[in-house]
């Protein structure tokens, strides 16, 4: 398999010469960032006047087979860092928008990032930065200028890590009529447009890293996807199709799939009457997008909402909806004759009315939340500078995408006909769909305790109760399905197929469990302060931090599958390597703050950083390939 890392890479820039040195030539300086990039700095003048302009060329040199990414207008891929200069004066004088190099668009299959291609700098690469000096500027002082720039390097199968540094020139202001010698190297500043002095007026300092070539738009991307700005009709239209598709994809997930076959079960006992089944569908839907709407409004006016699967950092609401789902399986074994509260029913699937199916849409909505994740990285960051009414219609979107296998199933009722409606299989039928909504409470009750108390406040055996809880459940339901099913039907070919959906039941909750108490038990990761970072950056140790939470089914998917395994978990117990946890149950965990500086929305989030660097490799899904060479890669830069 192909081996491939993401990861960021931080040219260097240098100081021009002084006025004694050649016009024009290229300071590569001492600091380099190895043999794949060279980064210089060149002045197309040795002096400015009052009122002068000046042109500075940043020169990226490749060598063959290595690549830049480009620009942040024209790349928005996650995992991948664009190039970024920020250029900034002292004394009388104000930097341009920068003019960006072409781009060329390269082959992504082997980086597994979700886009076929991406677009980069390759060969030599150069980008202008204009600079107006004040027209009262006062000759015999001198005009500094900062820049600093940040790249990410790679080849076709891997990147190299980052490294900030920033290099100033100074040039002296002469008279208007002293003589300023222009540079001689016309193919290096012939790619310049100076049409960009015409437009001084409405130069900004502060946007001046973002600013896109000249001729092209922003456009934002949605899982890779490049496409024009939501704020016209078309890319409107675009974003909110591909809203419906990452809605539809969390149906697939495992906080949704429990709850499907339920609702599937009760669309069955009206398959006769289309017309019912119709409009308990619809009400479902409604719930469904009603829910995802009033998401889509915080996130449009309130600017610091992020990721809003954060929710269940709260305790009481993790807590709260697991006893909702508890009842919602109690329910639904009405053969185990028990009875609820009057109000508990209003969100019991069994409820054939339409303030019943509304409540279960809102639960199925709910639900998504903890694998809401891979879906917000796209969602959320697209959506951040957008008009209220264009993130409210993709959160509407995303409603519909996720509403739309209820919608299709209660417009054909006769596709579930074949599902049980009376009799003793329809019982056995509700009777494992409650265990199972029993398991998945289990969960969410136990995730809730453990924000309750704090994680940290907790031993291992105490972390994975609810885990056995959830097994022990599974293991009920697999059970009772083939001593249901001996007793129901004499076919050895029905008893033979419930026999395997049953071990697969029962041998999957009794293999979670052991697997997270195994886990627990041998768990080497240290629990994550801001202080315990730095001190070990400071000691010279690469340190690998991993955001998680105990309600977020992605991040234990990932670990379990990554960082658990070889070889990444030798290089975590390695030394000069430290894996800290910052575990994110609780609200009121410390490592929220920190997940918050690095610009991330949610989690899962991993954070590798370099000794002496505070920009860590930062990644939302990765392969084990990916964080070896990261950790590495953050190893040799000590070294």
């Amino acid at each position: 398999m192909s081996r491939s890392i993401f990861g960021w890479f931080a040219a260097v820039v240098v100081a021009v010469s002084s006025a004694a040195a050649q016009v024009g030539s290229i300071d590569f300086g001492d600091h380099q960032a190895g043999k794949q990039l060279r980064v210089g700095l060149a002045a197309d003048r040795t002096s400015v006047a009052p009122g002068g302009q000046l042109v500075l060329a940043v020169v990226l040199d490749h060598q063959k087979g290595w690549h830049a990414q480009a620009d942040p207008a024209r790349l928005n891929v996650e995992g991948l860092e664009p190039t970024r200069i920020t250029a900034s004066s002292q004394g009388a004088a104000s930097t341009g928008p920068i003019q960006w190099p072409e781009t060329h668009m390269i082959n992504a299959e082997n980086l597994y990032l979700g886009v076929d291609e991406i677009p980069v700098f390759e060969g030599r690469a150069v980008a202008y930065v204009p600079v107006l000096v004040a027209a009262d500027a006062a000759v015999g002082d001198s005009v500094t200028l900062t820049i600093d720039l940040v790249a990410q390097i790679c080849d076709d199968f891997s990147c190299l890590p980052p490294e900030d540094v920033t290099r100033t020139i100074t040039l002296p202001v002469v008279s208007a009529d002293a003589a300023v010698t222009p540079s001689v190297d016309v193919e290096l500043f012939g790619s310049f447009d100076p049409a960009t002095f015409a437009e001084a007026t409405e130069w900004d300092d502060a946007a001046a890293a973002q600013t896109l070539p000249k001729g092209e738009a922003a456009g934002p991307q949605f899982f890779g996807v490049q496409i024009p700005s939501p704020t016209s009709p078309g890319g409107l239209v675009v974003v909110s199709l591909l809203a419906i598709v990452g809605g539809f994809i969390l149906n697939l997930t495992p906080c949704v799939l429990p709850v499907i076959p339920i609702k599937i079960m009760t669309l069955s006992q009206h398959a006769g009457s289309p017309g019912k089944s119709l409009a308990l569908g619809l009400w479902m839907a409604a719930g469904v997008v009603a829910f995802w709407v009033g998401i889509g409004v915080p996130v449009a006016f309130v600017a610091t909402f992020t990721d809003p699967s954060i929710i269940f950092g709260f305790w009481w609401i993790t807590l709260g909806i697991g006893v909702l789902i508890a009842a919602m399986g109690v329910g639904i074994m009405g053969a185990f004759a028990i009875n609820l509260p009057k109000q508990v029913y209003m969100v019991n699937p069994k409820a054939d009315t339409a303030q019943g199916s509304f409540m279960f849409g809102v639960m199925t909505a709910v639900l998504g939340l903890p694998c809401f994740g891979f879906v917000a990285g796209a969602l959320l960051a697209g959506s951040a500078t957008l008009p209220p009414a264009v993130v409210i219609t993709i959160f509407a979107a995303l409603g519909i995408g996720m509403a739309l296998p209820y919608l299709v199933l209660a417009a054909r009722p006769q596709w579930v006909e074949k599902i049980p409606r009376t009799g003793p299989a329809s019982e056995l039928v509700k009777q494992v769909m409650g265990l199972l909504l029993l398991a998945a409470a289990a969960y969410f009750i136990g995730a809730g305790v453990l924000a309750l108390l704090g994680v940290d406040q907790i031993p291992w055996w105490g972390r994975v109760v609810h885990w056995w809880f959830v097994g022990m459940f599974a293991l009920a339901a697999g059970g009772w399905l083939v001593v249901q099913t001996v007793r129901i039907t004499p076919k050895t070919t029905a008893r033979a197929s419930m026999a395997v959906v049953a071990l697969v039941l029962a041998g999957g909750g009794v293999a979670a469990a052991a697997n997270e108490t195994n886990h627990a038990y041998n768990d080497f990761w240290i629990a994550f302060t801001p202080e315990r970072l730095g001190n070990d950056l400071g000691e010279g140790k690469v340190v690998v931090v991993d955001f998680t939470a105990e309600w977020c089914l992605n991040c234990k998917a990932l670990e379990a599958a990554v960082l658990a395994k070889g070889p990444v978990k030798e290089l975590l117990l390695s030394d000069g390597v430290t894996a800290l946890k910052a575990d994110l149950t609780s609200k009121s965990a410390p490592g929220w703050e920190t997940l918050r500086e690095l610009g991330q929305t949610g989690i899962p989030t991993l954070a590798i950083y370099a000794p002496g660097s505070d920009r860590p490799w930062i990644a939302n899904a990765y392969t084990s390939d990916q964080v070896v060479a990261a950790i590495r890669s953050a190893a040799e830069r000590d070294g």
